[in-house]
């Protein structure tokens, strides 16, 4: 029976490990951490991030609410939740707020390579600001997750009521409204934001 690990967090901390986990004693550590998410950044540096808060966590659920409600518009492709750790080409990984896998993406995947931790970058991301994020922090994983393939990527930023648009080889827009337009992947997608912040009133 696996032991129960458990990691006292108070806010973002890193791990450092000689020698470093491999994929699978890494994989194995998230299953068995009870107290905390893991990520892993390309130098083998290990991200231990605490549950989120409540607001937060309705903020994340509104969010994957709305792209599993798109999802079912035609049931292609996969939806991930902020419980899904990615396996990415650099060698991180990473965890979405929230994410969409193309069919293509997931085409001779079997059920196994899904039950672990899947090795590839979602075509679309979400990644969700909380109160304790630190935005340069945040802006650092959104390029790593560009940098790994993925084709489009939001930072929803709730105190500014913005998001952050990210794709592959442009700058970032800054996008604010009542709602947010996917493209690529995610073409006919549209996030409403107010129903977003109003988990935040």
């Amino acid at each position: 029976m696996n032991a129960i690990l458990e990691i006292p967090v108070l806010s973002p901390r890193s791990l450092v490990l000689d020698p470093p986990l491999s994929d699978e004693e890494f994989e194995r550590l998230s299953e068995t951490c009870r107290s905390a998410q893991l990520e892993r950044n390309k130098e083998g540096t290990i991200i231990v991030n605490a549950p989120a808060g409540g607001t937060t966590s309705d903020g994340n659920s509104e969010i994957n609410q709305q792209l599993r409600t798109w999802w079912k518009t035609h049931r292609r492709g996969r939806v991930f939740d902020s419980s899904a750790g990615f396996f990415l080409p650099d060698g991180s990984v990473l965890s979405p707020d929230a994410a969409y896998a193309t069919a293509e993406q997931l085409a001779g995947l079997k059920r196994e390579d899904l039950d672990r931790f899947p090795r590839f970058a979602p075509a679309f991301v979400i990644e969700l600001l909380s109160p304790s994020d630190q935005l340069n922090a945040a802006t650092a994983k959104m390029k790593a997750w560009i940098d790994n393939g993925v084709e489009l990527g939001w930072l929803v930023e709730p105190a500014s009521k913005r998001v952050h648009v990210y794709v592959p080889e442009k700058a970032p827009v800054l996008e604010a409204g009542a709602t947010i337009a996917g493209s690529g992947p995610v073409s006919g997608f549209v996030l409403d934001l107010n129903e977003v912040w109003s988990r935040y009133e």
